[in-house]
């Protein structure tokens, strides 16, 4: 990730302003624990780009899809857990690669995934993402790898 897109540089009255809100809003999201602003030593708040994304990811699921912040929270956190997903993702496809398995490794990172015995309605993956429901499966395919 880029240096300077996590570098905290911004105060809070400029991110307030950036964004159009209340400097109490930005308190009240850290308060939540759904921002994690940087300190100096004199304890003032220090925010970066990548929090100001974070910042406007809670603005958009309150403002414009009516989530409260306990249902921002557990998103944050799903979404948090899907990167993690993807990163694990990708490590297994490298080990498959490694061990010659690339066309395991290969329908693994592709697009379409198959498991044998097992579908999955392309519905699904139009109504809830695709990149969710493949991390979903493809950890349920590297964990029958695993046990099998």
């Amino acid at each position: 990730m880029n240096k300077g897109y996590s570098e905290p540089v911004f105060l809070i009255s400029a991110v307030a302003e950036i964004l159009c809100i209340h400097p109490q809003t930005l308190r009240q999201y850290e308060r939540e624990g759904l921002i994690k602003p940087s300190r100096t030593n004199g304890k003032i708040r220090l925010y970066s780009q990548e929090d100001i994304d974070n910042i406007k990811t809670v603005l958009a699921l309150t403002r414009e899809l009516g989530v409260n912040l306990a249902g921002v929270e557990i998103i944050l956190e799903l979404k948090h857990k899907i990167k993690k997903l993807e990163i694990d993702l990708e490590a297994g496809a490298q080990f498959l690669k490694d061990m010659g398995k690339d066309h395991i490794a290969s329908n693994l990172m592709g697009r379409e995934f198959n498991v044998p015995g097992y579908s999955y309605d392309p519905n699904v993956l139009s109504k809830y993402g695709d990149t969710v429901i493949r991390t979903l499966y493809k950890n349920f395919f590297l964990m029958q790898l695993a046990i099998s």
